[in-house]
């Protein structure tokens, strides 16, 4: 299943990808299920199934503007310097790290598929980092990593834009460098985690018009995606709807 968020004649909604078009959500499955982040806290994908089985979609794609795929999440976590060579790439002759660098950014330095993204005034350093990010589907505290897997609601594809030189403004941190406004971009959708049989060799590729610049996969990260999301939840309650950006290879 892909759930997406999406405007429509300025209206926000929700909705699934029915063959190739947008069924929408809003109003078919009761009033506490209004929006893609609801629709999990409320364990309902049971019921988007049963729903597109014989559905025809409301809306083609070019119809819509699509939003970030949880358009406001409590939180997003980010994984700095996660693929194997991509550690190799700063070479600092440091080890492999023991524990996963982690940054936060704000909901706003994202815009949603086809959205148009910024480059700021103050810096011509604006680059791309593509990536895999886990969008978590139950919520947990101290989760194991056995039991990972069932919390992850879902995948989507982001651009974890960076303004590269104001990430070395700060000694001990990226954090200005990584929330600027509308410089990354989220989305088109969330597949939901029950469409991948594993997590561990998902391939990430990023295209810079049209030519490949990111080439590799899930099976080279350092720190995979139930490590992750037992490591975050040790120190933060994750939440339906928070998203995890699980790092982006050298390129």
């Amino acid at each position: 299943v892909k759930l997406l968020s999406f405007e429509i004649a300025s209206k926000a909604s929700f909705g699934v990808i029915v063959q190739d078009g947008v069924m929408e959500l809003a109003g078919r499955l009761g009033s506490e299920v209004h929006s893609v982040q609801s629709l999990f806290e409320s364990q309902g994908l049971g019921m988007v199934q049963e729903l597109i089985e014989h559905s025809e979609p409301d809306h083609s794609l070019d119809a819509i503007e699509f939003l970030p795929p949880v358009p406001t999440p409590q939180k997003i976590f980010c994984v700095g310097v996660n693929y194997t060579n991509r550690n190799e790439e700063y070479k600092d002759e440091s080890t492999l790290p023991k524990y996963p660098s982690i940054f936060m950014r704000t909901p706003g330095s994202f815009v949603g598929h086809r959205g148009s993204i910024t480059r700021p005034p103050e810096s011509n350093q604006l680059d791309y980092e593509g990536e895999i990010a886990i969008v978590i589907g139950i919520g947990g505290r101290r989760i194991s990593e056995r039991d990972a897997a069932r919390h992850i609601g879902g995948l989507t594809c982001i651009n974890e834009g960076t303004i590269r030189d104001w990430t070395r403004h700060g000694k001990f941190n990226v954090t200005q460098g990584k929330n600027f406004d509308r410089t990354g971009s989220i989305g088109p959708w969330i597949v939901t985690g029950d469409e991948f049989s594993s997590f561990e060799n998902l391939s990430v590729t990023t295209r810079v018009n049209g030519e490949i610049r990111q080439n590799d996969t899930t099976a080279n990260l350092l720190f995979p995606f139930s490590y992750l999301i037992s490591y975050i939840s040790t120190f933060s309650e994750l939440v339906p709807g928070d998203v995890i950006a699980t790092g982006t290879p050298t390129g």
